[in-house]
Protein backbone atom coordinates (compact mmCIF):
# COMPACT_ATOMS: atom_id res chain seq x y z
CA UNK A 1 0.00 0.00 0.00
CA UNK A 2 2.85 2.39 1.05
CA UNK A 3 4.30 1.34 -2.21
CA UNK A 4 1.02 2.17 -4.17
CA UNK A 5 -0.06 6.01 -2.12
CA UNK A 6 3.84 6.79 -3.32
CA UNK A 7 3.31 6.28 -6.46
CA UNK A 8 -0.35 7.93 -6.80
CA UNK A 9 1.53 11.00 -4.99
CA UNK A 10 4.36 11.29 -7.91
CA UNK A 11 1.43 10.89 -10.46
CA UNK A 12 -0.61 13.75 -8.92
CA UNK A 13 3.27 16.19 -8.49
CA UNK A 14 3.55 15.47 -12.45
CA UNK A 15 -0.20 17.19 -13.21
CA UNK A 16 0.59 20.05 -10.73
CA UNK A 17 4.05 20.17 -13.12
CA UNK A 18 2.07 20.65 -15.97
CA UNK A 19 -0.65 22.93 -15.11
CA UNK A 20 -0.20 26.08 -16.50
CA UNK A 21 0.71 29.44 -14.86
CA UNK A 22 -2.62 30.87 -14.61
CA UNK A 23 -4.97 31.97 -11.85
CA UNK A 24 -6.91 28.46 -11.73
CA UNK A 25 -3.32 26.47 -12.91
CA UNK A 26 -1.66 28.11 -9.58
CA UNK A 27 -4.95 27.71 -7.42
CA UNK A 28 -5.45 23.77 -8.52
CA UNK A 29 -1.84 22.96 -8.01
CA UNK A 30 -1.83 24.43 -4.79
CA UNK A 31 -4.65 22.59 -4.04
CA UNK A 32 -3.67 19.19 -5.51
CA UNK A 33 0.19 19.56 -3.61
CA UNK A 34 -1.54 19.14 -0.17
CA UNK A 35 -4.99 16.64 -0.59
CA UNK A 36 -2.61 14.61 -3.61
CA UNK A 37 -0.19 13.34 -1.27
CA UNK A 38 -1.68 13.42 2.31
CA UNK A 39 -3.26 10.35 1.91
CA UNK A 40 0.33 9.04 1.94
CA UNK A 41 1.27 10.14 5.02
CA UNK A 42 -2.19 9.54 7.05
CA UNK A 43 -1.49 5.90 6.32
CA UNK A 44 2.03 5.93 7.26
CA UNK A 45 0.93 7.59 10.44
CA UNK A 46 -1.97 4.82 10.58
CA UNK A 47 0.81 2.14 10.55
CA UNK A 48 2.09 3.61 13.97
CA UNK A 49 -1.53 4.36 15.00
CA UNK A 50 -1.57 4.68 19.02
CA UNK A 51 -5.10 2.41 19.07
CA UNK A 52 -7.45 0.71 16.86
CA UNK A 53 -9.27 4.69 17.48
CA UNK A 54 -6.73 6.23 16.43
CA UNK A 55 -5.95 4.13 13.25
CA UNK A 56 -9.29 4.58 11.93
CA UNK A 57 -9.43 8.21 12.36
CA UNK A 58 -6.19 8.78 10.69
CA UNK A 59 -7.40 6.86 7.46
CA UNK A 60 -10.68 8.55 7.84
CA UNK A 61 -8.12 11.87 7.46
CA UNK A 62 -6.49 10.23 4.10
CA UNK A 63 -10.40 9.45 2.90
CA UNK A 64 -11.02 12.95 3.24
CA UNK A 65 -8.11 14.22 1.05
CA UNK A 66 -8.77 11.41 -1.55
CA UNK A 67 -11.88 12.90 -2.01
CA UNK A 68 -10.99 16.67 -2.29
CA UNK A 69 -8.47 15.19 -4.58
CA UNK A 70 -10.78 13.44 -6.74
CA UNK A 71 -13.20 16.85 -6.65
CA UNK A 72 -10.06 18.70 -7.94
CA UNK A 73 -9.27 16.13 -10.34
CA UNK A 74 -12.64 16.23 -11.62
CA UNK A 75 -13.26 19.63 -11.99
CA UNK A 76 -9.82 20.52 -14.07
CA UNK A 77 -10.79 17.86 -16.02
CA UNK A 78 -14.24 19.47 -16.81
CA UNK A 79 -12.60 22.66 -17.49
CA UNK A 80 -10.30 21.12 -20.21
CA UNK A 81 -7.06 22.84 -17.62
CA UNK A 82 -5.22 19.46 -19.64
CA UNK A 83 -6.04 17.54 -22.04
CA UNK A 84 -8.63 14.44 -20.39
CA UNK A 85 -5.81 11.35 -21.00
CA UNK A 86 -3.65 13.30 -17.97
CA UNK A 87 -6.71 12.81 -15.86
CA UNK A 88 -7.55 9.07 -16.88
CA UNK A 89 -5.19 7.02 -14.44
CA UNK A 90 -5.12 9.46 -11.46
CA UNK A 91 -9.26 9.66 -11.32
CA UNK A 92 -9.43 5.58 -11.63
CA UNK A 93 -6.42 5.23 -8.70
CA UNK A 94 -8.23 7.98 -6.72
CA UNK A 95 -11.35 6.05 -6.80
CA UNK A 96 -9.69 2.72 -5.79
CA UNK A 97 -7.79 4.06 -3.32
CA UNK A 98 -10.99 5.54 -1.67
CA UNK A 99 -12.72 2.12 -1.61
CA UNK A 100 -9.07 0.60 -0.10
CA UNK A 101 -9.39 3.52 2.63
CA UNK A 102 -13.06 2.75 3.33
CA UNK A 103 -12.43 -0.95 3.18
CA UNK A 104 -9.89 -0.79 5.45
CA UNK A 105 -11.64 1.92 7.95
CA UNK A 106 -14.94 -0.29 8.32
CA UNK A 107 -12.60 -3.43 9.15
CA UNK A 108 -10.78 -1.77 11.81
CA UNK A 109 -14.34 -0.77 13.17
CA UNK A 110 -15.67 -4.13 13.24
CA UNK A 111 -12.93 -5.04 15.33
CA UNK A 112 -12.89 -3.02 17.57
CA UNK A 113 -16.59 -3.80 18.32
CA UNK A 114 -14.94 -7.22 18.92
CA UNK A 115 -12.65 -5.88 21.64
Amino acid sequence: MKKRLIAFSVMILKIVEKLPKTVIGIHFARQLVKSGTSPAFHHAEAQSAESRKDFIHKLKIGVKELRETLVNLEIMNQIKVLDSSEFRDPLRENDELISIFVSSINTAKKNLKKE
